[in-house]
């Protein structure tokens, strides 16, 4: 279910991360739950060893090398789904605090019972974006949010930035055609505080074309965002 440990340390390796044997079984054991799991609730279309590897962990890891994380962040993955990217990227990074929002049930017992396997500590969290970004307890917490194939980016902005704190960033991870979603989100990203401040296409090991999108929050989010889905669709940005 997992590739052998001398290839993921080469594929890690070959972008200057390190695995170590302890990171290496907890990637294994995810792995064996996220197919095991997947047999009974849908997870992913991926569940053969190389395309765990590389599509889920690898590209959950190193888009996040990418910029500087300080240290100690309080990290929001919004619509989690199995965990990517931020279940792998805590394996690396332990010093994160990491909450997981999904808004499937299932989804989010699968989350729970990773997160215990694995010790990583997360905050499971069965909910959506548009309301809990509403809730005091969790608007303007983080450090960072982040999403993976959740939406385009002019919604995503809209779910994920008023969960950012003023100062910390929403990390977008898009595939190829995140230039063109970014051109098109600009006037979202603007009205719900935020200021982009990087965007960069990067490959992954099988050449798959990836886009990452970092977007400062510069100011609060007005009180009447994050809108319901049915707004956003009435009257876009």
């Amino acid at each position: 279910m997992m590739i052998p440990q001398t290839d993921a340390e080469k594929l890690f390796g070959e972008y200057g991360i390190e695995l170590t044997a302890r990171q290496y079984e907890k990637l294994s054991l995810y792995a064996k739950l996220l197919v095991e799991w997947n047999e009974k609730i849908n997870l992913t279309a991926i569940t053969d060893p190389e395309g765990i590897a590389v599509k889920h962990f690898f590209d959950s890891v190193y888009p996040f090398t990418l910029f500087d994380m300080p240290k100690g962040s309080r990290l929001i993955d919004v619509g989690t789904g199995a965990g990517f990217p931020s279940c792998p990227l805590k394996i690396f990074r332990e010093d994160i605090s990491l909450t997981l929002l999904d808004s499937l049930n299932k989804r989010i017992k699968f989350l729970t019972e990773l997160s215990d396997r694995l010790g990583l500590e997360a905050e499971c969290v069965h909910g959506r974006a548009e309301e809990l970004g509403r809730n005091a307890s969790y608007r303007e917490r983080f450090d960072v949010a982040t999403a993976r194939a959740v939406a385009n980016l002019t919604y995503l902005c809209e779910y994920c930035l008023p969960f950012v704190k003023v100062g910390g960033v929403f990390a977008a991870l898009k595939g190829p055609d995140g230039n063109n979603e970014l051109e098109k989100a600009q006037s979202a990203v603007e009205i719900l505080g935020g200021k982009t401040e990087k965007c960069l296409e990067y490959s992954l090991p099988n050449k798959d074309t990836r886009t990452l999108i970092i977007i400062r929050k510069v100011k609060e989010t007005p009180p009447k965002f994050p809108r319901t889905k049915g707004q956003m669709d009435k009257k876009p940005f």
